[in-house]
């Protein structure tokens, strides 16, 4: 015979698999600035239902320097160098196919990650 702590493990478990916590979807990017992302064909999500984990939005860094130094006692300035930005994730992009996760209850969907072919 089950114990009432079995027995409420076991219900515990049915009703965390009868609400679907977690739910994986396929999407693409459909706009940027609003973000906005087509789900399988079936329906379109805008921002307000989107989260973007910081390793999907762009991140540059400028580098431009020059120096100063003194050469036979006159000073001088070196040619600025590295005028471009580096870009280190260039962050999402309309086109692209992402892995989407919804949230309990479906009100929520996290962009985990962009889905490439090799």
């Amino acid at each position: 015979m089950a114990s009432l702590l079995d027995v409420i493990k076991a219900a515990g478990i049915d009703a965390v698999g009868a609400s679907n916590p977690v739910n994986v979807m396929f999407g693409e990017i459909l706009t940027i600035s609003p973000l906005s992302v087509k789900v399988d064909q079936r329906f379109t999500l805008p921002a307000d239902f989107l989260i973007v984990p910081e390793s999907l939005t762009r991140y540059e860094v400028d580098l431009t320097h020059s120096h100063q130094y003194t050469d036979d006692g006159s000073s001088r300035t070196t040619a600025t160098a590295l005028t471009t930005k580096l870009i280190i994730r260039p962050g999402l992009k309309v086109g692209d196919k992402v892995l989407l996760l919804r949230v309990q209850g479906g009100q929520k969907f996290v962009i985990l990650d962009k889905v490439v072919t090799t």
